[in-house]
Protein backbone atom coordinates (compact mmCIF):
# COMPACT_ATOMS: atom_id res chain seq x y z
CA UNK A 1 0.00 0.00 0.00
CA UNK A 2 1.52 3.54 -0.78
CA UNK A 3 1.80 6.33 1.98
CA UNK A 4 -1.60 7.56 3.68
CA UNK A 5 -2.74 11.07 2.15
CA UNK A 6 -4.12 13.01 5.32
CA UNK A 7 -8.07 12.72 4.46
CA UNK A 8 -7.04 9.09 4.40
CA UNK A 9 -5.60 8.71 7.39
CA UNK A 10 -8.75 10.75 9.28
CA UNK A 11 -11.53 8.19 7.23
CA UNK A 12 -9.34 5.16 8.68
CA UNK A 13 -9.60 6.69 12.11
CA UNK A 14 -13.03 7.45 12.03
CA UNK A 15 -13.78 3.99 10.82
CA UNK A 16 -12.33 2.56 13.87
CA UNK A 17 -14.79 1.83 16.91
CA UNK A 18 -12.77 3.24 19.75
CA UNK A 19 -14.70 3.55 23.45
CA UNK A 20 -13.77 6.88 24.32
CA UNK A 21 -15.31 9.12 27.36
CA UNK A 22 -15.01 12.98 27.79
CA UNK A 23 -16.62 14.97 30.54
CA UNK A 24 -18.82 11.73 32.10
CA UNK A 25 -20.34 11.08 28.61
CA UNK A 26 -19.22 8.25 25.69
CA UNK A 27 -18.12 10.51 22.81
CA UNK A 28 -20.16 8.63 20.03
CA UNK A 29 -17.48 10.50 16.77
CA UNK A 30 -14.28 11.93 18.18
CA UNK A 31 -12.94 12.08 14.60
CA UNK A 32 -15.76 15.28 14.84
CA UNK A 33 -15.45 16.33 18.29
CA UNK A 34 -14.32 19.62 18.64
CA UNK A 35 -12.36 19.34 21.43
CA UNK A 36 -10.41 16.22 20.24
CA UNK A 37 -10.51 17.31 16.55
CA UNK A 38 -7.28 19.09 16.86
CA UNK A 39 -5.26 16.71 18.26
CA UNK A 40 -6.36 14.46 15.15
CA UNK A 41 -5.35 17.28 12.55
CA UNK A 42 -1.60 17.35 14.26
CA UNK A 43 -1.39 13.51 13.62
CA UNK A 44 -2.87 14.13 9.63
CA UNK A 45 0.20 16.43 9.58
CA UNK A 46 2.58 13.76 9.82
CA UNK A 47 0.64 12.66 6.41
CA UNK A 48 0.28 15.69 5.09
CA UNK A 49 4.30 16.80 4.83
CA UNK A 50 4.94 13.18 3.85
CA UNK A 51 3.15 13.45 0.54
CA UNK A 52 5.32 16.81 -0.04
CA UNK A 53 8.61 16.60 -2.23
CA UNK A 54 9.99 19.09 -0.73
CA UNK A 55 9.70 17.38 2.91
CA UNK A 56 10.48 13.54 1.42
CA UNK A 57 13.77 12.68 2.47
CA UNK A 58 12.78 14.02 6.28
CA UNK A 59 9.74 12.63 6.11
CA UNK A 60 9.89 9.44 4.22
CA UNK A 61 12.80 6.25 4.17
CA UNK A 62 12.89 3.36 1.94
CA UNK A 63 12.73 0.87 4.21
CA UNK A 64 14.86 -2.43 4.45
CA UNK A 65 12.48 -4.54 5.73
CA UNK A 66 9.68 -4.30 2.86
CA UNK A 67 11.85 -2.30 0.16
CA UNK A 68 8.99 0.41 0.13
CA UNK A 69 9.28 4.19 0.99
CA UNK A 70 7.75 4.47 4.71
CA UNK A 71 6.29 7.29 7.16
CA UNK A 72 9.54 7.64 9.47
CA UNK A 73 7.79 7.38 12.34
CA UNK A 74 7.40 3.50 11.38
CA UNK A 75 10.74 3.25 10.72
CA UNK A 76 14.02 1.09 12.10
CA UNK A 77 16.49 3.36 12.31
CA UNK A 78 19.80 2.20 10.73
CA UNK A 79 22.60 4.55 11.15
CA UNK A 80 23.54 7.57 13.00
CA UNK A 81 21.91 10.00 9.78
CA UNK A 82 18.86 8.53 10.48
CA UNK A 83 18.64 9.24 14.21
CA UNK A 84 19.43 12.88 13.41
CA UNK A 85 16.72 13.13 10.57
CA UNK A 86 14.69 11.99 12.86
CA UNK A 87 15.24 15.11 15.43
CA UNK A 88 15.11 17.46 12.18
CA UNK A 89 11.65 15.71 11.12
CA UNK A 90 10.42 16.81 14.92
CA UNK A 91 11.69 20.14 15.26
CA UNK A 92 10.21 20.59 11.38
CA UNK A 93 6.67 19.23 12.61
CA UNK A 94 6.77 21.51 15.78
CA UNK A 95 7.19 24.15 13.39
CA UNK A 96 4.27 23.34 11.90
CA UNK A 97 1.69 22.57 14.25
CA UNK A 98 3.10 24.37 17.25
CA UNK A 99 1.54 21.09 18.78
CA UNK A 100 2.18 17.66 20.12
CA UNK A 101 1.93 15.65 16.70
CA UNK A 102 2.03 12.37 18.93
CA UNK A 103 3.56 9.71 16.96
CA UNK A 104 7.15 9.91 18.08
CA UNK A 105 5.87 8.01 21.46
CA UNK A 106 5.10 5.26 18.76
CA UNK A 107 8.21 5.35 17.02
CA UNK A 108 10.60 5.40 20.22
CA UNK A 109 8.56 1.97 21.02
CA UNK A 110 9.31 0.41 17.76
CA UNK A 111 12.97 1.31 18.21
CA UNK A 112 13.01 0.17 22.04
CA UNK A 113 10.76 -3.24 21.31
CA UNK A 114 12.71 -4.16 18.12
CA UNK A 115 16.60 -4.55 19.96
CA UNK A 116 15.03 -5.43 22.94
CA UNK A 117 12.85 -8.65 21.37
CA UNK A 118 15.91 -9.65 20.07
CA UNK A 119 18.43 -10.07 22.50
CA UNK A 120 15.61 -11.71 24.91
CA UNK A 121 15.26 -13.90 22.14
CA UNK A 122 18.88 -14.92 21.95
CA UNK A 123 18.77 -15.26 26.11
CA UNK A 124 15.53 -17.52 26.14
CA UNK A 125 14.81 -19.15 22.58
CA UNK A 126 11.64 -17.20 22.20
CA UNK A 127 10.01 -15.61 19.24
CA UNK A 128 9.46 -12.64 19.83
CA UNK A 129 11.59 -10.91 17.43
CA UNK A 130 10.14 -12.52 14.90
CA UNK A 131 6.37 -11.38 16.01
CA UNK A 132 7.56 -7.87 16.37
CA UNK A 133 9.13 -7.65 12.26
CA UNK A 134 5.35 -9.39 11.23
CA UNK A 135 3.84 -6.50 13.19
CA UNK A 136 6.21 -3.80 12.36
CA UNK A 137 5.80 -4.61 8.29
CA UNK A 138 2.19 -5.00 8.74
CA UNK A 139 2.32 -1.19 10.20
CA UNK A 140 4.68 0.03 7.37
CA UNK A 141 2.69 -2.02 4.73
CA UNK A 142 -0.84 -0.32 6.00
CA UNK A 143 1.03 3.45 6.74
CA UNK A 144 -0.44 3.54 10.42
CA UNK A 145 -0.12 5.35 13.43
CA UNK A 146 0.92 3.55 16.73
CA UNK A 147 0.61 4.84 20.28
CA UNK A 148 3.48 3.69 22.79
CA UNK A 149 1.97 3.01 26.12
CA UNK A 150 4.49 2.49 29.03
CA UNK A 151 3.15 4.60 32.13
CA UNK A 152 1.51 2.97 34.53
CA UNK A 153 -0.60 4.47 37.46
CA UNK A 154 2.14 3.18 40.12
CA UNK A 155 -0.28 3.74 42.85
CA UNK A 156 2.22 3.32 46.05
CA UNK A 157 5.09 4.29 44.70
CA UNK A 158 7.68 2.90 47.40
CA UNK A 159 6.04 -0.65 46.53
CA UNK A 160 6.92 -2.52 43.97
CA UNK A 161 4.21 -4.11 41.04
CA UNK A 162 3.45 -7.10 43.11
CA UNK A 163 3.29 -5.41 46.80
CA UNK A 164 0.86 -3.65 45.84
CA UNK A 165 -2.57 -3.52 47.76
CA UNK A 166 -4.79 -3.18 44.44
CA UNK A 167 -2.33 -5.71 41.71
CA UNK A 168 -3.74 -3.58 39.05
CA UNK A 169 -2.36 -0.17 39.36
CA UNK A 170 0.41 -2.22 37.26
CA UNK A 171 -1.07 -3.38 33.96
CA UNK A 172 0.08 -7.43 34.18
CA UNK A 173 -0.88 -10.98 32.77
CA UNK A 174 -4.01 -12.34 34.38
CA UNK A 175 -3.97 -15.46 32.37
CA UNK A 176 -2.23 -17.79 30.11
CA UNK A 177 -4.17 -19.22 27.24
CA UNK A 178 -2.45 -21.58 24.64
CA UNK A 179 -3.83 -19.33 22.20
CA UNK A 180 -2.49 -16.10 24.05
CA UNK A 181 -2.73 -14.37 27.00
CA UNK A 182 -5.52 -11.83 28.71
CA UNK A 183 -4.18 -8.68 30.36
CA UNK A 184 -5.38 -5.97 32.78
CA UNK A 185 -4.61 -2.45 34.30
CA UNK A 186 -4.18 0.97 32.90
CA UNK A 187 -1.68 3.09 31.45
CA UNK A 188 -1.73 6.80 32.23
CA UNK A 189 -1.19 9.92 30.21
CA UNK A 190 -1.53 8.56 26.66
CA UNK A 191 -0.49 11.04 24.20
CA UNK A 192 -2.01 10.21 21.29
CA UNK A 193 -3.92 6.80 21.36
CA UNK A 194 -7.35 8.28 20.43
CA UNK A 195 -5.67 9.26 17.28
CA UNK A 196 -3.95 5.70 16.19
CA UNK A 197 -4.77 2.84 15.02
CA UNK A 198 -2.48 0.28 17.44
CA UNK A 199 -0.99 0.87 20.82
CA UNK A 200 2.51 -1.18 21.63
CA UNK A 201 3.04 -1.79 25.44
CA UNK A 202 5.60 -2.01 27.65
CA UNK A 203 6.17 -2.52 31.06
CA UNK A 204 7.15 0.78 32.62
CA UNK A 205 10.12 -0.13 35.15
CA UNK A 206 13.08 -2.67 35.76
CA UNK A 207 11.51 -5.65 37.32
CA UNK A 208 12.84 -8.30 39.51
CA UNK A 209 11.78 -12.05 39.16
CA UNK A 210 8.95 -11.58 41.73
CA UNK A 211 7.38 -9.30 39.36
CA UNK A 212 7.42 -12.19 36.38
CA UNK A 213 3.27 -11.42 35.39
CA UNK A 214 4.28 -7.00 35.32
CA UNK A 215 7.01 -8.01 32.58
CA UNK A 216 4.57 -7.60 29.12
CA UNK A 217 4.92 -5.95 25.55
CA UNK A 218 2.43 -6.48 23.57
CA UNK A 219 0.69 -4.77 20.51
CA UNK A 220 -3.20 -4.75 19.86
CA UNK A 221 -5.39 -2.25 17.84
CA UNK A 222 -6.70 0.17 19.59
CA UNK A 223 -10.23 -0.71 19.33
CA UNK A 224 -9.71 -4.10 21.01
CA UNK A 225 -12.50 -5.62 23.07
CA UNK A 226 -12.12 -4.12 26.69
CA UNK A 227 -9.88 -0.79 25.66
CA UNK A 228 -11.64 1.94 26.57
CA UNK A 229 -10.25 5.99 27.34
CA UNK A 230 -10.93 8.57 29.49
CA UNK A 231 -9.61 11.63 28.24
CA UNK A 232 -7.50 13.87 30.33
CA UNK A 233 -9.12 17.80 30.87
CA UNK A 234 -6.64 20.77 29.75
CA UNK A 235 -6.56 24.41 30.49
CA UNK A 236 -9.10 26.11 28.04
CA UNK A 237 -10.34 22.96 26.85
CA UNK A 238 -14.08 23.99 26.46
CA UNK A 239 -12.93 27.19 24.12
CA UNK A 240 -13.05 24.77 21.28
CA UNK A 241 -16.67 24.42 21.86
CA UNK A 242 -17.47 27.91 21.31
CA UNK A 243 -16.44 28.08 17.65
CA UNK A 244 -13.81 30.95 18.07
CA UNK A 245 -10.46 31.46 15.85
CA UNK A 246 -9.06 34.07 18.66
CA UNK A 247 -9.74 32.58 21.72
CA UNK A 248 -8.42 29.46 21.27
CA UNK A 249 -5.33 30.89 20.06
CA UNK A 250 -4.27 27.75 17.70
CA UNK A 251 -7.50 26.71 16.71
CA UNK A 252 -6.59 24.18 14.05
CA UNK A 253 -3.96 21.90 16.21
CA UNK A 254 -3.50 20.64 19.28
CA UNK A 255 -2.90 17.34 21.35
CA UNK A 256 -5.21 15.01 24.06
CA UNK A 257 -3.77 12.81 26.33
CA UNK A 258 -6.08 9.95 27.51
CA UNK A 259 -6.23 7.23 30.98
CA UNK A 260 -6.53 4.42 28.70
CA UNK A 261 -7.67 1.22 30.74
CA UNK A 262 -7.10 -2.44 30.04
CA UNK A 263 -9.84 -4.64 31.05
CA UNK A 264 -9.39 -8.02 30.39
CA UNK A 265 -7.58 -7.45 27.08
CA UNK A 266 -7.19 -10.49 24.95
CA UNK A 267 -3.55 -10.84 23.02
CA UNK A 268 -2.90 -13.34 20.46
CA UNK A 269 0.40 -14.94 20.70
CA UNK A 270 1.90 -13.34 17.70
CA UNK A 271 1.59 -10.13 18.97
CA UNK A 272 3.53 -11.10 22.30
CA UNK A 273 6.86 -9.25 22.44
CA UNK A 274 7.88 -10.39 26.22
CA UNK A 275 5.81 -12.47 28.58
CA UNK A 276 6.99 -13.06 31.87
CA UNK A 277 11.25 -12.41 31.04
CA UNK A 278 11.67 -9.66 33.81
CA UNK A 279 15.45 -9.20 33.16
CA UNK A 280 14.49 -7.86 30.12
CA UNK A 281 11.76 -5.34 31.14
CA UNK A 282 14.93 -2.80 32.55
CA UNK A 283 16.09 -2.68 28.66
CA UNK A 284 12.97 -2.01 26.83
CA UNK A 285 11.96 0.72 29.69
CA UNK A 286 15.63 2.22 29.20
CA UNK A 287 16.28 1.93 25.52
CA UNK A 288 12.29 3.72 24.96
CA UNK A 289 13.47 6.30 27.82
CA UNK A 290 16.64 7.28 25.79
CA UNK A 291 14.95 7.47 22.18
CA UNK A 292 12.07 9.78 23.58
CA UNK A 293 14.06 11.81 25.50
CA UNK A 294 15.94 12.23 22.24
CA UNK A 295 12.83 13.30 20.57
CA UNK A 296 12.26 15.95 22.88
CA UNK A 297 15.18 17.78 21.42
CA UNK A 298 13.37 18.05 18.25
CA UNK A 299 9.83 18.80 18.86
CA UNK A 300 9.92 21.21 21.54
CA UNK A 301 12.62 23.34 19.57
CA UNK A 302 10.18 23.53 16.79
CA UNK A 303 7.18 24.29 19.29
CA UNK A 304 9.89 26.71 20.56
CA UNK A 305 10.45 28.17 17.08
CA UNK A 306 6.99 29.19 16.89
CA UNK A 307 6.94 30.82 20.51
CA UNK A 308 10.11 32.99 19.85
CA UNK A 309 8.32 34.05 16.80
CA UNK A 310 5.16 35.00 18.57
CA UNK A 311 7.38 36.84 20.94
CA UNK A 312 8.81 39.14 18.34
CA UNK A 313 5.67 39.72 16.52
CA UNK A 314 3.85 40.92 19.91
CA UNK A 315 7.21 43.09 20.22
CA UNK A 316 6.45 44.52 17.11
CA UNK A 317 2.94 44.94 18.07
CA UNK A 318 3.73 46.33 21.18
CA UNK A 319 5.79 48.55 19.73
CA UNK A 320 8.70 47.31 21.23
CA UNK A 321 10.72 45.70 19.16
CA UNK A 322 13.47 48.05 18.96
CA UNK A 323 14.14 48.10 22.47
CA UNK A 324 17.07 46.50 23.87
CA UNK A 325 16.13 44.21 26.34
CA UNK A 326 13.30 43.14 24.78
CA UNK A 327 15.63 42.29 22.08
CA UNK A 328 18.33 40.76 24.97
CA UNK A 329 15.33 38.74 25.71
CA UNK A 330 14.57 37.20 22.06
CA UNK A 331 18.35 36.11 21.76
CA UNK A 332 18.23 34.27 25.07
CA UNK A 333 15.18 32.48 24.21
CA UNK A 334 16.58 31.57 20.85
CA UNK A 335 20.02 30.69 22.45
CA UNK A 336 18.44 28.44 24.97
CA UNK A 337 16.21 26.79 22.33
CA UNK A 338 19.07 25.86 19.90
CA UNK A 339 21.00 24.46 23.01
CA UNK A 340 18.35 22.20 23.23
CA UNK A 341 18.55 21.40 19.58
CA UNK A 342 22.45 21.02 19.98
CA UNK A 343 21.52 18.23 22.88
CA UNK A 344 19.52 16.32 20.05
CA UNK A 345 21.62 16.37 17.59
CA UNK A 346 23.99 15.19 19.33
CA UNK A 347 23.10 12.54 21.00
CA UNK A 348 22.00 11.25 17.80
CA UNK A 349 25.46 11.68 15.81
CA UNK A 350 26.80 9.55 18.63
CA UNK A 351 24.11 6.80 17.77
CA UNK A 352 25.95 3.28 17.46
CA UNK A 353 24.46 -0.47 16.57
CA UNK A 354 22.71 -2.40 18.96
CA UNK A 355 23.15 -6.27 18.98
CA UNK A 356 20.14 -6.46 16.27
CA UNK A 357 21.33 -3.94 13.65
CA UNK A 358 19.47 -0.71 14.71
CA UNK A 359 20.81 2.34 16.13
CA UNK A 360 20.61 3.72 19.28
CA UNK A 361 21.61 7.15 20.72
CA UNK A 362 24.09 8.23 23.10
CA UNK A 363 21.92 7.42 26.35
CA UNK A 364 23.86 9.26 28.44
CA UNK A 365 23.69 12.64 25.87
CA UNK A 366 19.86 11.74 25.47
CA UNK A 367 19.56 12.36 29.18
CA UNK A 368 21.16 15.37 29.41
CA UNK A 369 18.97 16.62 26.42
CA UNK A 370 15.74 15.92 27.98
CA UNK A 371 17.44 17.28 31.89
CA UNK A 372 17.67 20.64 29.52
CA UNK A 373 14.22 20.01 28.49
CA UNK A 374 13.04 20.07 31.83
CA UNK A 375 14.13 23.41 32.52
CA UNK A 376 14.73 25.97 29.01
CA UNK A 377 11.05 25.61 27.84
CA UNK A 378 9.88 27.73 31.29
CA UNK A 379 12.53 29.84 30.75
CA UNK A 380 11.69 30.47 27.42
CA UNK A 381 7.86 30.82 28.01
CA UNK A 382 8.59 33.19 30.99
CA UNK A 383 10.39 35.45 28.62
CA UNK A 384 7.58 35.20 25.87
CA UNK A 385 4.88 36.61 28.58
CA UNK A 386 7.18 39.13 30.16
CA UNK A 387 7.65 40.64 25.88
CA UNK A 388 3.85 39.91 25.66
CA UNK A 389 2.88 41.77 28.55
CA UNK A 390 -0.36 41.35 30.57
CA UNK A 391 -2.60 41.53 27.88
CA UNK A 392 -2.60 37.91 27.05
CA UNK A 393 -4.44 36.91 29.57
CA UNK A 394 -6.51 39.66 30.56
CA UNK A 395 -8.02 40.60 26.78
CA UNK A 396 -12.06 39.92 26.44
CA UNK A 397 -13.29 37.53 24.48
CA UNK A 398 -13.72 37.24 20.66
CA UNK A 399 -17.35 37.72 20.98
CA UNK A 400 -16.94 40.72 22.83
CA UNK A 401 -14.33 41.90 20.00
CA UNK A 402 -17.15 40.77 17.06
CA UNK A 403 -20.14 42.59 19.51
CA UNK A 404 -21.75 45.57 18.16
CA UNK A 405 -21.30 48.10 20.90
CA UNK A 406 -18.26 46.27 22.85
CA UNK A 407 -16.02 46.17 19.85
CA UNK A 408 -15.21 49.53 18.69
CA UNK A 409 -14.47 50.12 22.28
CA UNK A 410 -11.55 47.09 22.48
CA UNK A 411 -10.43 48.11 18.59
CA UNK A 412 -10.02 51.55 20.29
CA UNK A 413 -8.40 51.24 23.85
CA UNK A 414 -6.80 47.66 23.17
CA UNK A 415 -4.93 48.92 20.05
CA UNK A 416 -1.02 49.01 19.92
CA UNK A 417 0.64 50.07 16.94
CA UNK A 418 -1.61 52.28 14.68
CA UNK A 419 -0.47 50.22 11.44
CA UNK A 420 -1.75 47.19 13.47
CA UNK A 421 -5.00 45.96 14.10
CA UNK A 422 -6.02 45.31 17.13
CA UNK A 423 -7.48 42.03 16.32
CA UNK A 424 -4.29 41.14 14.61
CA UNK A 425 -2.28 41.75 18.35
CA UNK A 426 -4.93 39.95 20.63
CA UNK A 427 -4.61 37.26 17.83
CA UNK A 428 -1.07 36.73 18.40
CA UNK A 429 -1.55 37.31 21.81
CA UNK A 430 -3.86 34.20 22.36
CA UNK A 431 -1.17 32.36 20.63
CA UNK A 432 1.05 33.00 23.23
CA UNK A 433 -1.27 32.10 26.01
CA UNK A 434 -2.07 28.91 24.52
CA UNK A 435 1.85 27.94 24.32
CA UNK A 436 2.65 29.00 27.81
CA UNK A 437 -0.53 28.55 30.14
CA UNK A 438 -3.66 27.06 27.61
CA UNK A 439 -4.04 23.63 26.26
CA UNK A 440 -0.66 23.63 24.51
CA UNK A 441 1.48 23.39 28.34
CA UNK A 442 0.56 20.04 27.61
CA UNK A 443 2.38 19.55 24.30
CA UNK A 444 4.97 21.88 25.17
CA UNK A 445 5.47 23.90 28.95
CA UNK A 446 4.71 21.05 31.43
CA UNK A 447 5.06 17.94 28.60
CA UNK A 448 8.30 19.45 29.04
CA UNK A 449 8.89 18.60 32.51
CA UNK A 450 7.22 15.47 32.87
CA UNK A 451 7.12 13.67 29.43
CA UNK A 452 9.74 10.98 28.83
CA UNK A 453 10.57 10.59 32.59
CA UNK A 454 10.27 13.25 35.24
CA UNK A 455 13.31 15.15 35.71
CA UNK A 456 15.04 12.76 38.66
CA UNK A 457 14.74 9.91 36.44
CA UNK A 458 17.20 11.60 33.99
CA UNK A 459 19.34 12.49 36.88
CA UNK A 460 19.61 8.98 37.72
CA UNK A 461 20.85 7.70 34.21
CA UNK A 462 22.98 10.76 34.03
CA UNK A 463 24.86 9.50 37.18
CA UNK A 464 24.59 5.88 35.91
CA UNK A 465 26.26 6.30 33.20
CA UNK A 466 28.38 9.54 33.23
CA UNK A 467 31.36 7.32 33.94
CA UNK A 468 32.70 8.82 37.36
CA UNK A 469 35.78 6.56 37.73
CA UNK A 470 37.23 7.45 34.63
CA UNK A 471 37.08 10.69 34.94
CA UNK A 472 38.60 10.63 38.55
CA UNK A 473 41.60 8.53 36.78
CA UNK A 474 42.29 11.02 34.34
CA UNK A 475 42.78 14.08 37.49
CA UNK A 476 44.63 11.43 39.41
CA UNK A 477 46.60 11.06 36.21
CA UNK A 478 47.24 14.66 35.64
CA UNK A 479 47.96 15.49 39.23
CA UNK A 480 50.41 12.43 39.27
CA UNK A 481 48.33 10.55 42.32
CA UNK A 482 49.86 6.99 43.46
CA UNK A 483 47.93 5.19 45.21
CA UNK A 484 48.93 2.09 47.30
Amino acid sequence: MALMTGEEYIESIRKMNMEVYLFGKRVDCPVDDPILRPSLNSVRMTYDLAQMPEYQDLMTVISPYTGQRVNRFTHIHQSAEDLMNKVKMQRLLGQKTAACFQRCVGMDAFNAVFSTTYETDQAHGTHYHENFKKFMTYVQDKDLTVDGAMTDPKGDRSKAPHAQEDPDLYLHVVEQRPDGIVVRGAKAHQTGILNSHEVIVMPTISLGPEDKEYAVSFAVPVDTKGIFMIIGRQSCDTRKREHTEIDVGNSEFGGVEALVVFDDVFVPNDRIFLNGESEFAGMMVERFAGYHRQSYGGCKVGVGDVLIGAAAVAAEYNGVDKASAVKDKIIEMTHLNETLYCCGIACSAEGYPTESGNYIIDLLLANVCKQNVTRYPYEIARLAEDIAGGLMVTAPSEADLRDEKLGPVIEKYLKGRADVSTENRLRILRLIENLTLGTAAVGYRTESLHGAGSPQAQRIMIARQSNLNHKKALAKAIAHIKED
